[in-house]
C-alpha cells in the first residue's frame, strides 16, 4: 500500500489523466441512460413527419442552416432556445424532432424543451450528417425561396 501512495504522489499528473479519461469513458457509456428523450433515425423521422405531422426543430447556427436544412424546419439556434421556447408552444401537441449537425446540440435542445414542459421530443441520431448519409433531401436558402 505504501508503494501505491508513493507511485500516486510521484506520478500525480499521470494518475489525474487516468481519472479524467475514466470519467469521460463512463460518461460516454452511461450518459445516455440519464436522458429522458428518445432518439430517432432519419428513416423514422421521415415517418414521423409524414404520419404524425412532426415538427423539425433545427438548432444549428444560421450559416449551417443556410447551407442546407430539412424542408419546413423551424430554425432556432441552440444559443437562443431558452429565450424562444414560447415560439414553439403552438407545436406542443406534436412530436418535435430536434436536429443539429451530429446529434449533440440537438440532445441539449431536447433537454431544454423537456424542462420547458414539452413531452413529445426526439433527437435525430447523427443529425444532418446521418440525414445526408441516408440520401434524404435538404433545401438551402436559394431553393426555399
Amino acid at each position: 500500500m505504501d508503494q501505491l501512495a508513493t507511485f500516486i504522489s510521484n506520478n500525480w499528473i499521470l494518475v489525474g489523466a487516468l481519472v479524467v479519461i475514466l470519467a469521460l469513458l463512463a460518461h460516454s457509456f452511461f450518459g445516455g441512460l440519464l436522458q429522458n428523450f428518445a432518439s430517432t433515425s432519419p428513416g423514422e423521422a421521415v415517418k414521423m413527419i409524414n404520419r404524425d405531422d412532426a415538427v423539425v426543430l433545427d438548432v444549428r447556427e444560421e450559416s449551417e442552416y443556410q447551407d442546407g436544412h430539412i424542408i419546413n424546419a423551424v430554425h432556432i439556434p441552440l444559443s437562443q432556445l431558452n429565450d424562444k421556447t414560447q415560439e414553439l408552444q403552438k407545436y406542443k401537441d406534436k412530436p418535435i424532432i430536434a436536429v443539429c449537425r451530429s446529434g449533440h446540440r440537438s440532445g441539449q435542445a431536447c433537454s431544454t424543451l423537456q424542462k420547458a414542459g414539452f413531452d413529445n421530443v426526439y433527437n435525430l441520431s447523427g443529425g444532418i450528417l446521418a440525414w445526408k448519409s441516408a440520401n434524404l433531401p435538404l433545401v438551402n436558402k436559394k431553393q426555399s425561396k
